[in-house]
């Protein structure tokens, strides 16, 4: 029997801690708006399955796992563990229900446009959790996305409790502040983490109860604050925001492929930070968003050739 058969199904488990139903008025696709927090395919924390979209979290009462179906009448969502009814109040948070696009104006840009109708149930996703998003998103500076990915995976399935209720086999909850703190210094070697990022989650983790409070901040208030620690910067504030508070603005500046992949998008030719954020101008305050619609298009960086445009291959 493997591993994953030996978990008991979703319908025959342990009854969850807490339950809801989010009926929205606005379309919310699951799977799109939640897929921000994962961290790749194997991320420990997060699994898509024929059940829904599992996510374990560290809240401040505790370890929970989160189940959240998509059906007619709305999202269900189940939670387990001692942070269970904390996550569970948080879902429509969580889903965007605070997420406004009625002010992006996307006529100057057809192809976007289009990618927007055809995703309206894509929303910026709110956790309300500094820590969660910062600790990857320093683990992930300065390195590729695969390096960065089994470092990840590797702490937490050392660091991390196991996911409570019937989460799938292999998931597991990320570590508190003061776990990542003590983490050794070989470990850290072991999983792929140079020294400059070790330290830094270190520092970070040992303010992360101040840390926490920022995410009651706005955003730009909150980004300014992480950036007066050691080790942390533009980018790494961005991809944290983008996470804890929804940020439709945030642009991860610095980012090695980010710039070029807007650059060839929009006008065709690759272009670097100073280039992207001119180009993203015009739609000051949703430049997140516009980030994320050219994710959503599929459009590929070619090495030569036009910007982005829009086909339609339903009929094939």
């Amino acid at each position: 029997m493997t591993l994953e058969a030996a978990r008991p199904a979703v319908d025959t488990a342990p009854a969850p801690a807490a339950v809801t139903v989010y009926a929205p008025a606005h379309e919310v696709d699951v799977a799109t708006t939640m897929g921000v927090h994962s961290r790749g395919k194997g991320d420990p924390t997060c699994r898509s399955t024929p059940e829904g979209f599992w996510r374990t979290v560290r809240t401040p009462v505790g370890a929970a796992t989160l189940l959240m179906r998509q059906r007619r009448h709305g999202i269900e969502a189940r939670a387990w563990g001692a942070g269970a009814h904390w996550v569970i109040e948080r879902v429509p948070a969580l889903l965007g229900a605070d997420d406004d696009w009625s002010q992006l104006t996307l006529d100057s840009h057809p192809a976007l446009a289009e990618v927007r109708r055809r995703n309206q149930g894509m929303r910026l996703s709110r956790s309300g959790l500094i820590m969660e998003a910062l600790v990857p998103a320093i683990i992930e500076q300065k390195v590729t996305t695969l390096e960065a990915h089994r470092a990840w995976y590797k702490l937490i399935r050392i660091y991390g409790d196991v996911a409570p209720g019937p989460a799938p086999a292999g998931m597991h909850v990320a570590p508190h502040a003061d776990t990542w703190r003590g983490v050794p210094s070989w470990q850290w070697h072991r999983a792929g983490v140079d020294p400059r990022r070790s330290r830094a989650v270190v520092s970070a983790c040992q303010v992360a109860t101040a840390l926490e409070r920022a995410s009651t901040v706005d955003a730009e208030t909150a980004a300014k604050r992480l950036q007066t620690l050691p080790g942390i910067g533009r980018w790494t504030a961005a991809e944290t925001t983008q996470r804890s508070h929804a940020d439709p603005d945030a642009v991860s500046v610095g980012d090695y492929h980010l710039a070029a992949h807007v650059g060839y998008a929009l006008t065709g030719s690759p272009v670097d930070d100073d280039g992207m954020l001119e180009l993203l101008e015009p739609w000051r305050g949703h430049r997140q968003r516009i980030v994320r619609l050219i994710g959503a298009s599929g459009f590929a960086k070619p090495r030569h050739g036009p910007r982005m445009s829009i086909q339609d291959h339903r009929g094939h």
